[in-house]
């Protein structure tokens, strides 16, 4: 009798709604508000709501969309800074099917009017602080989307056209809205900007799956629990907060909202609030270590913090320990959900001074639980680098907490995703641990504040000053920002009033203020046989300069 070869484990063993629901962080809300109901879940200056009051607002929300006709492969745009607004967007606006555009809000209006024309906006919420900035992107618009403005504390008075009040909107749906999960958690969640867009904006997409899983790797591996308490120190806008929005939801913690990471604003809400865990560029950690002593709090309890981007120096890192705060070191790219490593703590690096700390600290670690695999390969041959700390290589990435790709923009991400490996364009090298360390950036970008800036968007404005015949843009170190773009300037012939004070008033006009170059250098740029310019070497000389 003939042996029947067939999986036994496929047969009679259906996929069902049963046993099979595609992964959602908005499950996470869900679950939060039916075991921890009154438990603060939001604080936002003498402000609070209790979980219950957090899904059934963001059920309205959702509702509301979906009677304006938003729903299922549309997009909501928000500029807001960290306030329970753009939190409950991360919810509302997936719950109603749509895709969240959380927008920069440090970026000029015509950036803005290109993000919103590309996403196709279908409503724009706007934070009152910044609606000057949204009606001047809105009034270049052939058909702007209608306006929803949020008061913050305290109702909003509505002006003409299509413009309506936050609250007045949430009205119009209802807090037992039953809104639907995704039928394919492939299906779009977000959608981020990377920095630099000019006439061929990136646009990340983000899926349900991978929003579900990052979040859970962050709770996981930054020790969040339901008796953590968060402060939003790090943007939400940047990369969905690391997806800290759904992670800090997902296991019932407290978020605290702060309009702007003032320092003293800061320590104070730490102390008040007895926050747990922050996140941030390492200007944040710059920011408190410089801050007025008579404002500093000494805290009775850790304070973990993590970090992302330039290395923090081992003075930043020993400074931070002293203030009773625990540095956690992360790397990661928009397209990865914000962190894709982290620096994992080894037991026996408990023993080593604080020198010999940062240098581990400040390397960019291992992958993190969620992601399947991490290597840095050598460019050319796609073989992966010696353990040495010294044979360069590009990082590369792949699993499930990566984009679905680029939007409208087939060929960007056939690139990226070249060789099935997602290409970070990250050069770094892997020492005997296994840890790798980040060496440069092949594509050029400036890490300044934790703001990513293209250098090829900077020169594109530079060489439309007629008296610029060439330009290019390096990074150049800085105490403060940990980068800032450095403008290396050829004028041209005849061209005996140009100077650094005219550059830079051109720059401001053209740029947001952030990507503005603060030093701008005058003479022959560097080339090679073929013409090229030789960024290294100015790289170089804006690394001999210094903090200058």
């Amino acid at each position: 009798m003939a042996r029947d070869h067939s999986n036994i484990y496929e047969q009679g063993l259906d996929r069902r709604e049963a046993n099979y629901q595609p992964l959602t962080p908005l499950d996470f809300l869900k679950r939060a508000a039916d075991i921890y109901p009154n438990k603060t879940a939001i604080i936002h200056g003498a402000n609070s709501w209790t979980y219950q009051q957090f899904y059934q607002r963001c059920c309205r929300m959702a509702g509301a969309l979906a009677k304006n006709g938003i729903g299922l492969g549309h997009t909501v745009a928000v500029i807001a800074p960290n306030t329970p607004i753009l939190l409950e967007s991360h919810f509302s606006v997936p719950m109603a099917g749509a895709v969240l555009n959380a927008i920069n809000t440090r970026l000029d209006f015509r950036t803005i009017r290109r993000l919103l024309e590309h996403g196709e906006a279908r409503l724009l919420i706007c934070d009152y602080e910044y609606l000057a900035l949204a009606k001047e992107a809105l009034s270049t618009l052939s058909n702007p989307p209608p306006l929803i403005v949020a008061g913050d504390e305290a109702p909003y008075e509505p002006g003409p056209g299509q413009e309506t009040d936050y609250e007045s909107y949430l009205e119009n749906g209802h807090p037992d809205f039953e809104w639907q999960r995704p039928n394919d958690e492939w299906q779009a969640l977000a959608l981020n900007y990377t920095s630099g867009t000019t006439g061929n904006p990136k646009g990340v997409v983000y899926h349900h799956r991978g929003a579900f899983l990052n979040a859970m790797g962050n709770a996981m591996m930054f020790g969040l629990d339901n008796q953590s308490t968060y402060l939003w120190t790090l943007p939400m806008f940047h990369c969905n907060g690391w997806s800290y929005p759904w992670a800090v939801t997902a296991v019932g913690a407290t978020h605290v909202c702060m309009r702007s990471t003032d320092p003293e604003e800061i320590f104070r809400l730490i102390d008040r609030h007895r926050v747990t865990h922050l996140c941030g560029a390492p200007i944040i950690l710059n920011m408190l270590i410089h801050a007025d002593e008579n404002k500093k709090i000494k805290f009775t309890h850790r304070v973990e913090i993590a970090t992302g981007g330039a290395s923090p120096p081992s003075s930043v890192i020993a400074g931070m320990e002293e203030m009773g705060f625990r540095v956690t070191h992360l790397y990661g790219l928009t397209e990865s959900y914000g962190p894709a490593t982290i620096c994992a703590w080894q037991t026996d690096w408990d023993q080593l001074d604080t020198e010999a700390k940062a240098r581990k600290i400040a390397r960019q670690g291992v992958r993190n639980i969620t992601l399947a695999e991490q290597e840095v390969l050598d460019p050319e041959t796609l073989q992966a680098v010696p353990h040495d700390g010294e044979s360069l290589g590009e990082v590369v990435l792949k699993g499930n907490t990566l984009m679905k790709g680029y939007l409208k923009n087939g060929q960007a991400s056939d690139e990226a995703f070249a060789d099935n490996w997602f290409h970070t364009g990250d050069l770094a090298v892997v020492h005997e641990d296994g840890y790798i360390e980040i060496k440069d950036r092949s594509k050029d970008i400036i890490i300044s504040g934790g703001e990513n800036i293209s250098s090829l968007e900077i020169e594109e404005v530079l060489y439309r000053h007629p008296d610029v015949m060439e330009a290019a843009v390096v990074a150049k170190p800085d105490a403060k920002w940990g980068e800032t773009p450095c403008a290396f300037v050829m004028p041209r012939p005849g061209a005996a009033d140009l100077d650094a004070a005219n550059l830079q008033s051109w720059c401001h006009d053209n740029l947001a203020r952030f990507k503005c170059p603060k030093v701008f250098i005058f003479g022959e740029l560097p080339k090679t046989s073929t013409g090229k310019v030789q960024k290294y070497v100015l790289r170089e000389r804006a690394r001999e300069m210094g903090d200058q």
